[in-house]
């Protein structure tokens, strides 16, 4: 492999943050490229960031880039130096956290002159991208009010409990149907791989087309929360009959238990906390206050999340659903500063969230496609990922429209997929190869990349939920 120019001694001139630095400003000038085309050919910024994150990923891996053939790993990166501490040798870690097929050229990165350089990268890289959908999230969040979510309730449980089990059981009957020698934990994983949603692309999406505040974006939110804790119990489930041989009980309740007492606990006390918080440090300036507070706050809820197993960014959502201007009454009417929590958070959505999405599409590895038999479980995988979502849209009363556009707003697998995957692996039920392959062709390379120009067509030149941008706070305050 041919190597790039020493980007460490080159860049850094002995920084050791210098390589970082350029790393995270090559993925941003990708994510500025990948915008303004998709804005030309009149596509959601979204769609550009992906794309370009697939075609910089490839493109650069195959001509010799070293720092790009670490990125493609993703979160294995990050994992890496904890395997190590372990007790593992680097090879080992390497073995398992890339696979059999990739080891041996990542190995040779990673233990070559510029590995560990290429390792910080690739980390910060992924706690950037790891921000930027938390912001993205929160953005969400301060963009719904809990009313309009108990207005659709009804509708968002019914779409979350049919795009979970639906997918679950269209990729079970796939899966034993391509490869019948399996066993069936290994065709149960996947099901379960396929109920996942990822609410990040499908925020940016609706944020992009002014949509962020219609009926649509109000169901999917909701929809999209319920689903992670059903996500969760139906991963429990399978994961107990892979370890043990069946369906450990405790497990089950137990998740179902943290998950609901977290979100009643911050639907309950998240106001009583974010009203002590102001009272503390009312002798900051109002700009300061909405910037520092809510920080603290949706950083807090994200950590709590993760903490009773749920994903970070539902932490980050209830943040955001919680966090009003109104609050902010102790500096004068909220409606007369300067600026709103959304517009002073904006700067950090705007540079962080990019990198996600370009970061999602760089992981996309093209070559894992040429084995005719992977091409034709991943046919079959995608054509039900995409059908067990566009089915749980009959979940909402209305007109067909809306409920295409709910069903395609439930497609994107993302992040969320790719955890459940990762799973699947370290418990043996499948291998690196197949989510290579497979996972990371339905979760990232088919559903994510079709959802922005699927979701634009089906939401039509609708006016619904749109506005300025630039209000400030929600509108049911």
């Amino acid at each position: 492999m041919v190597a790039e120019p020493n980007i460490a001694t080159g860049l850094s001139h002995g920084d050791p943050v210098a390589p970082v630095i350029f790393g995270v400003t090559l993925i941003l000038i990708a994510a500025l490229i990948g915008r303004y085309t998709a804005r030309q050919l009149k596509q959601p910024s979204v769609l550009g960031e992906l794309v370009m994150g697939v075609v910089l990923g490839n493109l650069l891996h195959f001509a010799g880039f070293e720092l790009m053939s670490v990125l493609r790993e993703g979160v294995g990166c990050t994992e890496l130096s904890g395997l190590v501490m372990s007790g593992l040798s680097l090879e080992q870690a390497v073995q398992q956290l890339v696979g059999p097929e990739y080891a041996a050229g990542f190995l040779q990165v990673v233990s070559g002159p510029h590995g560990r350089e290429y390792l910080s990268v690739a980390q910060a890289v992924d706690v950037f991208s790891r921000y930027g959908v938390i912001f993205l999230l929160f953005h969400v969040g301060l963009d719904t009010c809990v009313a309009q979510l108990q207005r659709v309730g009804g509708d968002s449980l019914r779409v979350a409990l049919i795009g979970v089990l639906a997918p679950f059981a269209l990729g079970f009957l796939v899966t034993w149907w391509l490869t019948p020698d399996a066993p069936h934990t290994q065709h149960m994983f996947l099901g379960a791989t396929l109920g996942a949603t990822s609410i990040g692309i499908t925020a940016r999406v609706l944020q992009d087309l002014g949509q962020s505040r219609s009926g649509v974006a109000q169901v999917v939110v909701g929809a999209a929360v319920m689903d992670d804790v059903l996500g969760l119990v139906m991963l429990a489930i399978v994961s107990g009959i892979v370890v043990t041989g069946s369906v450990e009980l405790d497990e089950v309740l137990r998740i179902i238990l943290l998950a609901s007492l977290f979100i009643a606990s911050v639907l309950l006390l998240g106001p009583h906390i974010i009203r002590t918080l102001i009272r503390l440090l009312r002798h900051m300036e109002v700009v300061e206050a909405k910037l520092f507070i809510p920080f603290v706050f949706v950083m807090t809820l994200a950590w709590l999340a993760n903490l009773v197993g749920l994903a970070t960014i539902v932490g980050a959502f209830a943040a955001g659903l919680l966090m009003l201007d109104s609050h902010f009454q102790a500096w004068g009417d909220y409606r007369k500063h300067k600026y709103s929590i959304k517009e002073l958070f904006a700067p950090l959505e705007a540079i962080l969230v990019p990198i996600f999405f370009v970061l999602m599409g760089i992981q996309v590895k093209l070559e894992s496609f040429l084995d005719p038999q992977v091409l034709l479980l991943s046919a079959g995988l995608t054509l039900v990922a995409v059908l067990g979502k566009l089915v749980a849209g009959l979940g909402v009363m209305g007109a067909d429209r809306r409920r295409l556009a709910v069903g395609i707003g439930m497609m994107p697998r993302g992040e969320v997929g790719l955890v459940f995957a990762s799973i699947g692996i370290s418990l043996n039920v499948i291998d690196k190869a197949m989510f290579s392959a497979v996972l990371m062709m339905v979760m990232v390379m088919v559903t994510t990349l079709a959802t922005p120009p699927l979701l634009k067509w089906a939401l039509g030149d609708s006016t619904e939920g749109k506005g300025p941008d630039r209000s400030v706070g929600k509108q049911c305050q």
